[in-house]
């Protein structure tokens, strides 16, 4: 045997005997890392859900338990008097139909429009492209109170004060679905798009057939949130529909101290805290349903939407 062969040979052994330990040693500090990860996400957990939890279990106490003895859950005490009365004295139900309808039209229209729109960015090249969407960027660092009286201006011109379309089209299409979108086809390959070409396929059935089944999660992520930002939008709501008939949910929610105690004569705080309980309970748990039915759906689309390539 030569002097490099023995070489090569030791060098080997060494390798076959370091390596077992390098491997012994790293599942000795995982298991240490997990739980401490673990125990931090709990105690995170525990800290952002215990408001969430009070406000569900108080919403059942008896009014003056809630003053008198706040951190206090008797089983035995539960009631619905603070449910019963808070739909007696507010128009909670109005607020949910107003909201319902404003989400669906102009949710719709937001995932439609966006990704078709971030298409036209991503895939195809036209004069002034780069001009027009960085144009579309400027808009997302102006604050939404400058573009309010413009807006209520132009809802005044146009007769849509108090009105479905007042509330549903300023701001259908926004930028930041289009950039997010934009950044979510851009991954999608072009071989994919000159296939559907060659097979004769239209540009919008290109779009629809190949391009919206591909970016599936990128749409569902920017749904939840298209969702969670209609579902919480206040300011323009409350200027634009000053009327009980056309207030959304969050309109409802803002006014419900005025409601209970102009409906109720002598309600006292321990009455309005209880009912401000139910009815924000009643408007939670719907955002709580869908983040926890889409919590896997919305995790992917971000990860769609922050990864190209």
């Amino acid at each position: 045997m030569t002097d490099i062969d023995r070489t090569t040979t030791t060098m080997t052994a060494d390798e076959q005997t370091q390596t077992p330990r390098s491997d012994r040693r790293a599942p000795r500090d995982r298991p240490s890392l997990r739980v401490g990860s673990h125990i931090f996400l709990l105690v995170l957990m525990v800290a952002f859900l215990a408001p969430v939890a009070w406000a569900l279990l108080s919403a059942f106490k008896p009014a003056n338990d809630i003053i008198t003895d706040p951190l206090v859950f008797d089983p035995t005490s539960f009631t619905l008097d603070n449910y019963i009365a808070m739909f007696h004295d507010v128009p909670i139900g109005n607020g949910f139909l107003n909201t319902a309808v404003v989400l669906v039209v102009k949710g719709t229209i937001t995932l439609f429009f966006a990704p078709l729109a971030a298409f036209a960015f991503a895939k195809y090249e036209f004069r002034g492209k780069n001009l027009i969407f960085g144009t579309v960027l400027i808009t997302l660092m102006l604050p939404v109170i400058v573009l309010i009286i413009p807006l209520l201006l132009e809802m005044k011109m146009l007769g849509w004060v108090n009105t479905y379309q007042a509330l549903i089209l300023p701001g259908a299409i926004d930028a930041f679905a289009i950039f997010w979108m934009r950044q979510v086809i851009s991954a999608v390959p072009d071989e994919l798009l000159d296939a559907a070409r060659v097979d004769g396929c239209s540009e919008f059935g290109i779009f629809w057939r190949v391009v919206v089944p591909v970016i599936r999660p990128g749409l569902a992520g920017l749904a939840v949130l298209t969702i969670m930002n209609i579902y919480n939008d206040f300011v323009w709501p409350v200027v634009v529909a000053n009327s009980d008939q056309m207030a959304t949910l969050q309109v409802v929610l803002s006014t419900l101290s005025q409601n209970i105690t102009g409906n109720r004569i002598g309600a006292d705080y321990a009455t309005v805290t209880g009912e401000l309980l139910a009815a924000s309970s009643i408007a939670l748990v719907p955002l709580l349903v869908l983040f926890i039915v889409l919590q896997r759906h919305f995790i992917n689309g971000i990860l769609a939407g922050s990864v190209k390539g």
